[in-house]
């Protein structure tokens, strides 16, 4: 692939970390504002070059990096604005809530043991009382006045673990005008209660909710599971994937009269994995339900399935292991062997995978990724039409400072496994350590932004930039 070289021009520092980057145009203002969200609770938004707050939910937010060292994957982790928000004004936000703080579903961490069936058969049981968090999906509206309102909540999920709840995880489908919200599997690495592949598990899965039914519902119960929903909420709720791990959102490429949509799907310990489709059958969460009442599997023809637990990417979710005869190398054990063979044939193939290491040396060892947008600008010629996307951090050995990667990708005619080339930066981070912790773009996708933190604890504020990738 082209190598492809970028600048990257500062809008914005000293803020906290960002975890979602999109436009769009406030009533009456004829140009797009950029609007940043915070980890920790806040929205700013930058319009002539000014930057102003457009909402502050900080103490609505949980506290954060408590239990965790300061590293945490909860808060406020996504933001939507409705296709007509120009003109109704409505804004969705998902978050995790202050005061819900729970002791976890696990006493003690979890390793799957293919020797010992008890291990990839576990349940998570007393839910109401062993849970980490509760996550809301709820509606906003900016009022006459230019103050956001809270109208209702959608949504209430009760979480297992800390993390894998999503990032950037709320978009507007352009070809449904469809909410769509993006949940992970729940946590604490090779999801130890298979909630991805379980069709009433609300964990793991991309939802489509229809936001012009009205429920008269404003505030749900909290759940875990479709079949716990009132029938209303069951009725605004479709399906669209499942054997989601944790995801960086979903975002949408215009192809001629159609949309190319692109998922990416953070790894366990082996490969990062960004996946692409055109074609799709959400199946009705009341039809979900209907089939599991019944012990009937649904018609799952042209439902995705990105395949986790038991695929990690391309290949099969694997236990790594130091080997014991030589310690240069290490042992690789499938994890899961029935679900890899169950869903070998079901499963998406990835549009591209990339490794936790990499020795060649155009590459990259990756760690997690934590972007993936397109681009469709002329600005940067040599990434127009492609998938760009970010890696938290390289994963090599070397001394500190850090830096994470930017790199592109593109769709094969041939529909096979497509390479990846990393995109080379000139910016000088100097000692300070530069992690890539989001990626946006503008409403046609012609602008990308690159949200970068200088340490990696939540409780380290105010080391964010805003960049502006240019050429």
């Amino acid at each position: 692939m082209i190598k492809v070289k970028v600048s990257l021009r500062p809008i914005v520092s000293n803020i906290n970390l960002p975890t979602v980057l999109k436009t769009t145009l406030l009533p009456g203002d004829r140009v797009e504002s950029l609007f940043i969200a915070t980890l920790v609770g806040e929205i700013f938004y930058i319009g002539n070059g000014v930057i102003r707050t457009f909402l502050d939910i900080r103490s609505q937010i949980l506290k954060l990096g408590v239990s965790s060292g300061g590293y945490d994957e909860r808060g406020l982790i996504g933001l939507a604005f409705h296709p007509e928000f120009y003109y109704n004004g409505q804004f969705y936000l998902h978050y995790s809530v202050a005061g819900t703080q729970g002791t976890g579903a696990l006493s003690q961490a979890y390793h799957p043991n293919p020797c010992d069936p008890r291990a990839s058969s576990l349940k998570w049981v007393n839910r109401e009382t062993q849970y980490d968090h509760i996550d809301t999906v709820e509606e906003w509206i900016v009022q006459s006045n230019g103050q956001p309102l809270k109208q209702r909540t959608l949504l209430n999920i009760r979480r297992p673990f800390s993390n894998h709840n999503g990032v950037n995880s709320l978009n507007f489908s352009p070809e449904t005008e469809k909410l769509i919200l993006t949940t992970g599997d729940g946590g604490f690495g090779y999801d130890p209660f298979n909630l991805s592949q379980d069709d009433m598990e609300i964990a793991g899965k991309i939802i489509e909710i229809d936001v012009s039914k009205n429920t008269l519902i404003d505030n749900p119960p909290v759940v875990t599971r479709f079949n716990e929903l009132p029938f209303p909420i069951q009725e605004t709720l479709t399906v669209i994937a499942k054997g989601v791990r944790n995801i960086t959102g979903i975002s949408f490429q215009r192809f001629y009269d159609r949309y190319i949509k692109y998922v990416g799907n953070v790894g366990q310990d082996l490969v990062e994995s960004i996946y692409s489709f055109i074609h799709y059958k959400p199946i009705p969460v009341t039809q979900l339900i209907q089939n599991s009442f019944l012990e009937s599997e649904p018609d799952q023809d042209g439902f995705i399935n990105f395949g986790w637990r038991g695929w990690e990417g391309s290949f099969p979710t694997s236990i790594i292991r130091d080997c014991s005869t030589n310690s240069s190398l290490n042992e690789k054990t499938s994890a899961y062997y029935d679900e890899a063979v169950k869903t070998s044939v079901l499963r998406l193939p990835p549009l591209t995978c990339y490794y936790h290491m990499d020795p060649r040396p155009d590459k990259f060892g990756g760690t997690a990724l934590t972007g993936v947008q397109p681009y469709m600008g002329n600005g940067i010629p040599d990434l127009t039409g492609s998938v760009v996307f970010t890696d938290f951090a390289r994963n090599e050995e070397a001394k500190p400072p850090v830096r994470g990667v930017l790199a592109y990708t593109r769709v094969r005619a041939d529909c096979k496994l497509s390479d990846f080339s990393v995109i080379e930066t000139d910016y000088n981070f100097g000692s300070q350590s530069a992690f890539y912790v989001s990626l946006g773009t503008n409403l046609n996708q012609t602008s990308l932004y690159l949200g970068v933190y200088g340490s990696r604890n939540v409780t380290d504020f105010n080391q964010g930039t805003i960049f502006e990738i240019i050429p």
